[in-house]
């Protein structure tokens, strides 16, 4: 239950900083920290049985049939991660709480920084695979929400679609990649997929499911050519940068890598895709980091550099590289979250990122300058400090690596390039910064910050730098746990520490260095080089290509969607004989090996009368409410059929729907044209009948090729459980309110929802009322006879007497609540019908909308009813039980839960049909503008 609190915590503690006002910021803040800091100690609690090798694991039954479980896991990697999130995330939440000004919605931000928590934590401790995917997804949801906090610049706004629209992108191809490695499996269990990569790399599915998973992790961890999104987002709240830079949302992407590393590498596509598009991507960031003028920019920038150094770290063919790729995360996170937030500083004390106006400030910011100093000196690589151990690692690893053949010297040069152009860009950001020269143009007087606002940076620095001398004593068992859940077998003997003797990674580091200051120093050529290239911003291409996008999409609309009804049931017609069709062309004949009934002179008489009601509906569909009486027919025959062929039920149903949507057609039909104008050509009149001759001949031929066939279905299940398992003798309704019960209360809950939506849309609307037929002549002034109301009146009580009896006898017998709801409501509607809506409501004075509300309550409330007994949602019982004056009688639970579905249909229908047939009636004025 542990790990499920480490998750939940944080996602509940989402929900805490909303019950705090934004003028009670320190309180706030404080509620905000409570649950991380809990979930913190949770995971320090479990942390020396993960690194003595124990797995902790938690699962739930979800959605079994898909593979779905609630399945957490707490090994090395992930509480590596943990660590990360949460400690990282609670010195975020401390620096937020002097960054954010008085103007901005403190409770908001810390309830979209904690669901971001959670989404990465739930992301590092899935045990399923599909619920990774689905954490992955909500981390993309939320830092939507983060990037577009300000969303009254342009920039955030923008910044946040480009973040959603590429991740969810990756997100959508993660999905596909992930289920084909289930396929491949039979499982979506974590550690069953992590054992199976002998049968993943011999499957033919494993490159595309490969190249489907890569795409999610590189556009989550911004790797070449989708690292554009990443520099956008610093148009977020500095914490916000801080965050999803060094501890969660493109560390996902790599997660994914050392995570899946045990199933997936080891192929040649792995180690070229995901090594040389990590190498790619460290150049290309580094390069954009050394000339960008704007402090978060060059962060930015540079964190892509530093993902593409991790990725291209586990695609290498070596298994300490996924070891030093691993050390590089933890120490990235360190050095980049404290540089954002000296970042963030420098523009929240300052007014401006830009580095040609922010020089000397060491003057008026001697600690922040410190800080600033010692974690640029980590990312930089400089001895002494955590990042210099890490690179010295990578460096290593490049010099053994088998890829690219002959030309593998290429790899080791590269990498020491990217660490030349690291080395100088982090000499950049503190010399141009905090010294070279004095400050200018400034929107403040600078000055330091409050303490708590540097204190997590203080923190991160004293990490870097302990690490740095003492990585034995700091890293070594969490590395060695980490990497045991990241490669097959266990990890190799790590050998942690400042000094190896004089080798050649050292002297590549040494080069890096000395590098980056000659490159430091030359950088003018550099940025006169760069300026003779055109350059547009990626926000732009990125924008231009979501409004072609949308003009393409617009056309499409426009040439599809031009408001013809005729030309919308064309297509559908088209693409049903184009299925149906390819169906029909794979057998080999049509007819089956099943004898077809003889027709009786019943049945041939009804299908003469429904062919002859069809062609009267299409001929005569000019007069429309000819029209609708021969539609009315065809349905009258459907029902017969029913009947005719053992389907009381069916035959009961299509009766009663038959005589609402009669009914409905005539209300809606009154305030149309009661003729529809001559439209259709000659020539579109030949298509349309050629079409239809077509598709009622594949209909026809799909239904002819059935019903010669033997058919194989489930029905002989329900005839077989009805009795025992359900205690009705009535399948038919057995299957609605017990079998299917779940089904069942989702469809009352859409027609609810259908009604009240409905109900709101005709509310108080009035439309014109047509005094005359289409001939011209007047409407009787005897709107409401007195033979249709005197017949009304007799016919009600008969009528809901008979619904009782329908809905009473349901289980066992043609009936039930759904029957007897639409036999309730006509009856109803027929006395609205014969004297009009004023007299019915003064009569029917009730409203409509609760009796919908609580049919649907009664249901699911008779579903939650069984859980107190401890059976699953919807179980229903049944018992024989001695009534006195009325004998043996059987009652089961379904009664309630048909009960709910009648009162469903009543309210519905009622709010439907009484609403439709007052949206006519005239207003009155009160009566006291009357008496005025």
């Amino acid at each position: 239950m542990s790990l499920l609190l480490i998750v939940l915590l944080p996602l509940l503690g989402s929900l805490l900083p909303l019950l705090s006002s934004n003028h009670r910021r320190h309180q706030c803040a404080l509620l905000t920290a409570a649950m991380p800091l809990v979930a913190l100690l949770i995971a320090l609690r479990e942390a020396p049985g993960v690194l003595a090798g124990d797995v902790p694991r938690l699962a739930f039954s979800w959605v079994p049939a898909l593979g779905l479980d609630l399945a957490l896991r707490l090994d090395g990697l992930s509480l590596m991660f943990v660590l990360l999130i949460l400690g990282i995330g609670l010195l975020i939440i401390l620096y937020a709480r002097h960054y954010l000004s008085t103007a901005d919605s403190m409770p908001r931000f810390y309830a979209f920084l904690m669901l971001f928590m959670a989404a990465m934590l739930g992301i590092v401790m899935a045990d399923n695979l599909i619920l990774l995917w689905m954490f992955w997804e909500l981390t993309s949801l939320s830092s939507f929400l983060l990037i577009g906090f300000w969303n009254h610049q342009s920039a955030a706004r923008k910044g946040a679609r480009m973040a959603l629209a590429v991740t969810g992108m990756g997100g959508l191809a993660l999905l596909a990649g992930l289920i084909l490695i289930g396929q491949i499996v039979g499982t979506f269990d974590m550690q069953t997929v992590l054992d199976s990569r002998d049968v993943i790399l011999d499957d033919p599915r494993y490159l595309p499911a490969l190249l489907l998973i890569l795409l999610g992790a590189f556009t989550k961890s911004a790797q070449f050519p989708f690292q554009f999104w990443l520099p956008q987002a610093m148009a977020a709240p500095t914490p916000v940068s801080a965050f999803l830079h060094s501890a969660t949302m493109v560390k996902a992407g790599v997660f994914l890598l050392a995570r899946l590393h045990p199933a997936l590498a080891g192929s040649q596509e792995w180690l070229y895709l995901v090594s040389l598009t990590g190498l790619v991507t460290m150049l290309y960031g580094a390069y954009f980091a050394l000339i960008k003028l704007d402090l978060k920019a060059i962060l930015a920038y540079s964190t892509v550099s530093h993902l593409g150094l991790i990725t291209m770290l586990f695609g290498l063919d070596s298994r300490m590289a996924v070891v030093a790729g691993l050390f590089h995360i933890l120490n990235h996170a360190t050095f980049k979250a404290a540089l954002f937030m000296t970042a963030g500083i420098v523009d929240h004390e300052c007014g401006t990122r830009d580095i040609r106006k922010l020089k000397g400030l060491w003057r008026y910011m001697p600690m922040t300058t410190a800080l600033a100093a010692i974690t640029a000196a980590s990312m930089a690589g400089v001895p002494l400090f955590n990042g210099f151990l890490s690179k010295e690692m990578m460096l290593a690893e490049t010099l053994g690596t088998p890829l690219l053949g002959g030309l593998a010297w290429l790899i080791p040069t590269l990498a020491t390039v990217g660490s030349i152009l690291a080395a100088s860009y982090s000499l950049r950001y503190v010399r141009n910064t905090f010294f070279d020269g004095k400050p200018r143009e400034l929107e403040k007087t600078p000055h330091e910050a409050p303490f708590p606002m540097r204190l997590p940076i203080l923190i991160l620095a004293i990490i870097c730098v302990v690490v740095g001398i003492l990585p034995a004593l700091t890293t070594t068992d969490l590395l060695t746990a980490a990497a045991d859940a990241a490669l097959v077998g266990a990890a190799p003997e790590l050998h942690l520490s400042i000094w190896h003797g004089f080798n050649l990674p050292l002297l590549m580091s040494a080069i890096a260095l000395a590098g980056g200051i000659a490159v430091y120093l030359l950088r003018q050529h550099l940025f006169t080089f760069h300026r003779q290239f055109p350059s547009r911003h990626s926000l732009t291409i990125f924008e231009g290509a979501v409004q072609r996008l949308v003009r393409f999409t617009q056309w499409c609309i426009d040439t599809l969607e031009n408001g013809s009804l005729q030309r919308y049931m064309l297509w559908v017609v088209i693409s049903a004989l184009g299925v149906a069709g390819m169906g029909l062309m794979s057998i080999d004949t049509l007819q089956g090996d099943v004898a077809m009934q003889p027709a009786d002179p019943m049945v041939t008489v009804g299908a003469i009368i429904t062919c002859f009601a069809g062609l009267g509906t299409a001929f005569l569909h000019r007069r429309r409410l000819i029209s609708l009486i021969m539609l009315s027919v065809v349905g009258l025959m459907a029902s017969l059929a029913f009947a005719r062929f053992s389907a009381p039920d069916l035959a009961l149903t299509q009766l009663a729907v038959e005589v609402v949507t009669v009914i409905l057609l005539m209300l809606a039909l009154f305030f149309l044209p009661q003729k529809t104008p001559k439209e259709s050509s000659a020539s579109r009149i030949v298509r349309d009948v050629l079409f239809a001759a077509g598709f009622g001949g594949v209909v026809a031929s799909l239904n002819y090729a059935l019903l010669t066939r033997p058919l194989t279905s489930i029905s002989d299940f329900f005839l077989d459980n009805s009795v025992p398992g359900g205690g009705g003798h009535n399948v038919v309704n057995v299957i609605l309110v017990d079998f299917r019960g779940f089904d069942t209360l989702g469809e009352i809950t859409v027609l609810c929802i259908a009604g009240i939506g409905i109900y709101k849309l005709l509310n108080r609307l009035r439309l014109f009322m047509p005094s005359s037929d289409s001939e011209g002549r007047p409407w009787s002034p005897d709107r409401y006879p007195m033979i249709l109301a005197s017949v009304s009146q007799t016919l009600l009580p008969m009528a809901l007497l008979v619904s009782v009896f329908i809905f009473l006898r349901g289980h066992n017998a043609p009936g039930g609540g759904f029957i007897a709801g639409l036999v309730t409501a006509v009856a109803l509607i027929l006395m609205y019908i014969a004297h009009g809506v004023e007299w019915a409501q003064q009569r029917l004075s009730f409203q409509y909308q609760p009796i919908a509300v609580s049919g649907v309550a009664i249901a699911a409330l008779t579903g939650l009813g069984s859980w107190v007994f401890g059976y699953p949602f919807l179980t229903s019982a049944f018992g024989h039980f001695h009534i006195p004056l009325i004998g043996d009688v059987e009652l089961a639970t379904a009664m309630l839960f048909d009960l709910g579905v009648y009162l469903t249909v009543v309210g519905a229908t009622l709010m439907i049909l009484a609403n439709l047939g007052k949206v006519t009636t005239p207003h009155r004025p009160s009566k006291q503008k009357e008496k005025a």
